[in-house]
């Protein structure tokens, strides 16, 4: 019985490697249009898909960002600015990809722009920086996505939302675990009701890298803002010893787990827009496959012990 239980995983396993790896026949008549391309993993990911022969239509924040990606790039691609919390913006942006790729529609739209601090204890937020992460990477990418929606279901397209292990194990407080857990609610709702339009969606969640918004001077220096605002009566009963040993923590955190290469990101985006069968969920970075994810599916007592020994004690806890 097991031998044959063997056979058939290893019969699966098989099929699924050559069903991987299989591809479109060619992308140069595909335009893609991916936010947040000023820096980090949309910097990389536009370059890059520009070199294949992709049409990258990039979206950028700064006059800035657009210019320092245009410069040295070969390929076809097209800039514009975005800002995904103006509705204004996103109208402005619609209408230029209209333009750009006329009756075909856009075969690909990569949500990728976000931000990640604060973040920090919990009581340490306040509602407005709850606000303002959720802006950027939850309502941000859902308004985006349902304005581009008739654009993506004439060409038969595929989206691809820029996720995070920490979608699925919240680990910090503050609004950025908040955010990602949206997405891969909201990704799973729209992979449902866009598959009987052709419409491909996919999750890509990275571990920990290092990003323009992820380095240890903006963590540390959002967690001092954060510590400075708070009222003396909370300062005292976190005390601080915590507070300096919080740090740590990030900077342990920010050197021995966070990977420099983005490439790891940016090849699974690439595999859910140029695959023929684009893959539900991607894992980047040897954290997200040996860490977190497997963190996610054990008992939540065991991930709240573990937390608690490693992050550091406050003054006035209960003993």
């Amino acid at each position: 019985m097991w031998l044959y239980i063997l056979m058939a995983a290893l019969v699966w396993a098989l099929g699924w490697l050559v069903r991987d790896r299989q591809s479109l026949p060619t992308v140069t008549d595909k335009h893609v249009f991916i936010t947040g391309c000023d820096s980090g993993f949309g910097h990389l990911l536009a370059r890059r898909l520009a070199q294949r022969g992709y049409r990258v239509l990039a979206a950028c924040l700064t006059p800035a960002g657009a210019e320092g990606l245009r410069r040295g790039c070969h390929g076809h691609l097209r800039t514009t600015l975005l800002d995904v919390t103006r509705p204004d913006s996103i109208r402005r942006a619609v209408e230029w990809v209209q333009g750009e790729v006329g009756e075909k529609g856009l075969f690909g739209l990569v949500n990728n722009a976000g931000v990640a601090n604060p973040i920090g204890p919990t009581e340490w937020m306040s509602p407005e920086d709850y606000r303002g992460v959720m802006a950027v990477n939850a309502f941000g990418v859902i308004e985006v996505t349902l304005a581009f929606l008739p654009l993506l279901k004439r060409a038969r397209g595929r989206v691809v939302n820029t996720s995070s292990v920490l979608g699925r194990l919240s680990a910090n407080g503050g609004g950025y675990c908040i955010s990602k857990y949206c997405i891969e609610a909201f990704s799973d709702s729209l992979r449902r009701d866009m598959y009987h339009f052709g419409v491909k969606v996919s999750i890509v969640e990275p571990g920990f890298f290092k990003t323009a918004v992820t380095n240890l001077e903006s963590i540390e220096g959002s967690l001092r803002q954060l510590w400075e605002r708070l009222p003396p009566e909370t300062r005292r009963s976190y005390g601080e010893e915590f507070f300096q040993q919080y740090l740590k923590v990030q900077r342990l955190i920010m050197n021995f787990i966070c990977d420099g290469d983005l490439c790891k990101v940016t090849s699974c985006m690439e595999h859910a827009l140029g695959a023929r069968h684009p893959r539900t969920r991607y894992s980047a970075g040897w954290d997200a496959k040996l860490l977190w994810l497997p963190a996610s599916y054990l008992p939540a007592c065991l991930v709240d012990l573990a937390l608690a020994i490693i992050l550091p004690k406050p003054a006035q806890r209960v003993r």
